[in-house]
């Protein structure tokens, strides 16, 4: 069973950094494909940066791009999202997932089947 923990949110001002851990148990085929995402309140789910492949590439929104890095470690178990110089509109809950076979779109939310619990990012002056 995988099992995905995240932690590490919190409130923080604008052009301010935080890094978000997700602690992962349990794997699937395609967990070398796991991702961030995020949900703001009244919004759609969305993919901010996941693993497309298995030789560790990776994949952004454009939201994010030169200001997020997903990274991971690999004999922790443990993936990192580091985000910089945070905006107001990256207030949302952060979530990590893991799909079940790699997805032909990545990180396309509803190809991810497995799901932490969240963990609340707020960026507020």
């Amino acid at each position: 069973q995988v099992q995905l923990v995240e932690s590490g949110g919190g409130l923080v001002q604008p052009g301010g950094s935080l890094r978000l851990s997700c602690a992962a148990s349990g794997f699937t085929s395609a967990y070398y494909a796991i991702g961030w995402f995020r949900q703001a309140p009244g919004k759609e789910r969305e993919g901010v940066s996941c693993f497309s492949s298995s030789d560790g590439a990776t994949v952004y929104a454009d939201s994010v791009k030169g200001r997020f890095t997903i990274s991971r470690d690999n004999a922790k178990n443990t993936v990192y999202l580091q985000m910089d110089s945070l905006k107001p509109e990256d207030t949302a809950v952060y979530y990590c997932a893991v799909p079940w076979s790699l997805p032909v779109r990545p990180c396309f939310s509803r190809l991810y089947d497995y799901w932490g619990q969240g963990t609340q990012v707020t960026v507020s002056s």
